[in-house]
This record gives C-alpha cells, sequence and structure tokens, in this order.
C-alpha cells in the first residue's frame, strides 16, 4: 500500500477514535464510529485477495448496521428526555438498544459471528487494529453510560462471550481465528464488571490491548499465521519464542504474569457485588481459554514437528529483536508486583 495513503488512513484512524472517546454529543461520537470504520476498510482489503475483500465487506455491513442502532438508540432518548448528552442516557429502551449495538461493534456473543471471519481475512498488522484501537471507541461509550445499562443482560452476554470465546477457539488451527476468539472471551470479561467497576474495565482493556499487542507483532516479525508454521518458528528467532510463550500465559492470566491482575481483580469485585456464581462461572469458563493458549504455546516452544524431512526448516535470522516487542513483552510478562502502583494510577 502506498505509503502516503496508510498516513491518511492511520491518521482518519486516531480522529475517529479521539473524536468518540472526547465526545458529549451523540451525534459527534456516532461521526467518530462511521470515520474509524471508513479508515479501517481499506487497511483490511489492501492485499486484494478475494478473503480480504470479503472480510471487509462483512465488517462494513456488520458495522453499519451496529451505527444505526447507536444513532437509533440516541435518538429515542433524545425523542422522550430531551437530552443528546451521552451521559444522560436515562431510557431504559435506549439502554438495551445501544447494549446490542455496542456488543455488535466489539463482536461480543450472539452479534460475535463477524469477528472471527473480518479477522482471518486480514493482514496481521490490521489484525492487531482491530483487536485493539478499534474496541477503544465503543469500551468508553459503555464506559460513559454505565450507570444506565441494565446489568443482567451484560452479564448474560459476559458469561456468553466467556463461554463461546473459550468453546470454538478450541479446535482452530489458524492463529488469527484463535486470537479472534481470545479477544471475544476477553470482552467477556470486560463486560461483566462495566456496571460496577468501570475503572477495572479500562485498565482491563489496557492490559489485553499490552499484551495483545505483543502477541501479534511476534507473529508478524516471524511471519506465523498457522499452527503447523508456528511448530517450525523455533528455529528462526529462539529468544522471541521464549517471549511468546510467557505472553501467552499471560493473555491467559495465570498468577505470576501481567494478566493475572485484571482476572484476579474482577473476580475480587464480583464477590464483593455478591455475585459469587457469577465469579465461579468466569474463572471455570477462563480455563477452556487457557488450553487454546496453551495448545499455542506448546506449539511455540515445547513441540518439535515429528517428520523434520517433511517441514521446511527455517534459517535462524540475525536481525536483532524490534525494541517495541522487547518493552511489550516485558511489561506483558512482570507488572504484577507493581500492581498497586497500577491501581493507584487507574
Amino acid at each position: 500500500m502506498n505509503p502516503q495513503a496508510k498516513l491518511i488512513f492511520m491518521t482518519s484512524l486516531l480522529l475517529g477514535t479521539t473524536i468518540t472517546i472526547s465526545s458529549n454529543h451523540w451525534i459527534m461520537a456516532w461521526a467518530g464510529l462511521e470515520i474509524n470504520t471508513l479508515a479501517v476498510l481499506p487497511l483490511i482489503s489492501k492485499s486484494h485477495h478475494p478473503r480480504s475483500v470479503e472480510a471487509a465487506t462483512k465488517y462494513f455491513l456488520t458495522q453499519a448496521a451496529a451505527s444505526a442502532l447507536v444513532l437509533f438508540s440516541s435518538m429515542t432518548n433524545a425523542w422522550h428526555t430531551g437530552q443528546w448528552d451521552i451521559t444522560q442516557l436515562s431510557h431504559p429502551t435506549s439502554g438495551l438498544i445501544l447494549t446490542s449495538a455496542i456488543a455488535m461493534k466489539l463482536g461480543l456473543v450472539p452479534f460475535h459471528f463477524w469477528f472471527p471471519e473480518v479477522l482471518q481475512g486480514s493482514p496481521l498488522s490490521t489484525g492487531l487494529l482491530l483487536s485493539t484501537i478499534m474496541k477503544l471507541p465503543p469500551i468508553t461509550l459503555l464506559y460513559m453510560t454505565s450507570p444506565s445499562l441494565n446489568p443482567t443482560l451484560l452479564t448474560i452476554l459476559a458469561l456468553l462471550s466467556t463461554a463461546l470465546g473459550g468453546w470454538m477457539g478450541l479446535n482452530q488451527t489458524q492463529v488469527r481465528k484463535i486470537l479472534a476468539f481470545s479477544s471475544i472471551s476477553h470482552l467477556g470479561w470486560m463486560a461483566v464488571i462495566i456496571i460496577y467497576n468501570p475503572k477495572l474495565t479500562l485498565l482491563n482493556f489496557y492490559l489485553y490491548t499490552m499484551m495483545t499487542a505483543t502477541v501479534f507483532l511476534t507473529l508478524n516479525s516471524m511471519k506465523v499465521l498457522k499452527l503447523s508454521t508456528l511448530m517450525t518458528a523455533w528455529t528462526k528467532v529462539p529468544s522471541l519464542n521464549a517471549m511468546l510463550l510467557l505472553t501467552l500465559l499471560s493473555l491467559a492470566g495465570l498468577p505470576p504474569l501481567t494478566g493475572f491482575l485484571p482476572k484476579w481483580l474482577i473476580i475480587q469485585e464480583l464477590t464483593k457485588q455478591e455475585m459469587i456464581a457469577t465469579a465461579t462461572l468466569m474463572a471455570l469458563l477462563s480455563l477452556l481459554s487457557l488450553f487454546f493458549y496453551l495448545r499455542l504455546a506448546y506449539c511455540t516452544t515445547i513441540t518439535l514437528p515429528p517428520h523434520t524431512t517433511n517441514h521446511m526448516k527455517q534459517w535462524r535470522t540475525g536481525k536483532p529483536t524490534n525494541v517495541l516487542i522487547a518493552i511489550l513483552a516485558t511489561m506483558s510478562i512482570t507488572l504484577l508486583p507493581i500492581s498497586p502502583l497500577i491501581l493507584a494510577l487507574v
């Protein structure tokens, strides 16, 4: 893709995100979401492969439907209350429509079907944008309207997302699809706590973004798209593979690593709210995700391909590891001991 075109699309992406997260008026927020959608479409379809064009079409249709619902919800609220302010969403029907619209934008179950397909049709760099920065504006809207949302509906959506995100990722062989289901599962954790402690949702989102960015950038530098390629990647950059192993375990939420922090705090908050059953179910359902993260980690470092003659060994590259990947990987693995400082900042 032409560098000038890429610069324009990336700038538009940042502009759309900034407009949405800094707006008070529903129309401004909607305009920001539209700019975002239109800016990311060329980045999805830049390879001109039928698969990527299909992904771009699916993305456009779902996002357009979700944006229409956001507009409809805000207009219904304005009709009943005379308020266009985002934080003044007091009409219950508007709250329900908005929750559905944001769930569709984020890819929460039962509106998740587009997300794995779109991620599978996109390059890894665009997949990173779709999994991280494109989720920020909808989550910000949820954050601003959280006092008016329906707790039961959000809890059901969150439990379903965590269950299906873990379940459907189990038999995947494509790395991008596994990461898509991982994203759906993490969004479930964010949605369950948004009403009770919205700052915790943002903390979870920041840490998730950091760990996902590490995984995507590492896979991109190793040019890995499926598990069979991942099995032979250990010959290429062994140090990067070790970092990927630890980052995947952190993404799964295992204790000494950074990813354990949001899960621990969310379960603690749910227990404070006397939602013991929900907390237990969420913890059990995260075991499903743990299984496919372990599978990825196993393919990354522990497995040797069964028939070495049939597999192309990759030449070890002399290039040093990207500094950004090194910093992100270190943060994705080692932030748990300074959790009091992180909580003080949030």
